[in-house]
This record gives structure tokens, C-alpha cells and sequence, in this order.
């Protein structure tokens, strides 16, 4: 079997089961018939694009890099929870403080995202600058994004 049919198998893989591991996902692809090991499958999702978004069952699991608008504002809510320390609105940008080498990351999971209110991401190593779309008050984007740390708050 070749690289396409594996990688199209790892996708209806991906849609179909809640996969958190390289590990998860070698042994979903033996079950199907095909014989990988690790670094294939880290190939594979690499060249896939796959990021990992919060499942219902809160376990971080693998998904499609065009998965819907709710997985990728997941995929925001959690990287947001993971990385971000601060967030304030400054001008008509946003500043979100990370610890020191974060930033980069968790800017990319904002590009990634597709904010309807976000038009970009200047990140450098604990500082991101959120640049809001024409119309959108940083402060209202401030409060969203804030509102991610929040969330499973207790």
C-alpha cells in the first residue's frame, strides 16, 4: 500500500476515533492492514498537517487541519489555556504575554484558527501582537481571548 492510501486511511482514522499518540495511530494503522512504525506515522502527520484539539472527553486528540470552525476555536481555546499568561488590549492591538519561547506557538495556533476577528499574529519570544480586523475593538477581542483562561475554571 502507498503513502496516499496510508495518509488518506489517517485521516478517516483521525475523524472516526479519538487518537492522542504517534503510538495511538501506528497501531490504529496495523489494525487496518497497514505495517508502519513510528517515524512513518510522524512523517505522516507532519506532511498531513493533523493538530491536536480538546475532545469532548477533554483528551487531546489529533484532528484534520480543515476540521470545522468549533474544532478550530477549540484548538485556540486550549492553546490559550496552555501558553498564555496575560491579555490585554493596548491601541488597536492586543498584547498576549507568554513564558519566555511560547509565544511563536501559540501565535501559530491563532493563525491556524481563523478568527473571524483576528487579521494576524506578530510574535516574538514571550510577546504576541494580535492585530484585530477592521471593526472589531481590541478591547471586545482583549475580553474573548481573556475569556479563554477562564474556561474549566472551577
Amino acid at each position: 500500500m502507498n503513502r496516499r492510501e496510508r495518509q488518506s486511511t489517517i485521516l478517516d482514522l483521525v475523524r472516526e476515533r479519538a487518537l492522542s499518540t504517534q503510538a495511538e495511530v501506528a497501531s490504529a494503522l496495523r489494525d487496518t492492514g497497514f505495517d508502519v512504525v513510528q517515524t512513518t506515522v510522524s512523517r505522516d502527520i507532519a506532511d498531513l498537517g493533523l493538530v491536536k484539539v480538546r475532545a469532548p472527553s477533554g483528551r487531546l486528540v489529533y484532528a484534520s487541519p480543515g476540521g470545522t470552525d468549533s474544532d478550530r476555536l477549540r484548538a485556540l481555546g486550549s492553546a490559550m489555556r496552555r501558553y498564555a499568561i496575560t491579555v490585554e488590549a493596548a491601541g488597536s492591538l492586543v498584547v498576549v504575554m507568554t513564558p519566555s519561547g511560547y509565544a511563536n506557538a501559540l501565535a501559530q495556533a491563532m493563525d491556524e484558527a481563523g478568527h473571524p476577528a483576528i487579521a494576524g499574529t506578530i510574535a516574538g519570544d514571550n510577546t504576541i501582537f494580535v492585530a484585530a480586523r477592521d471593526g472589531v475593538l481590541a478591547g471586545s477581542l482583549r475580553d474573548e481571548l481573556a475569556g479563554y483562561l477562564l474556561q474549566g475554571a472551577a
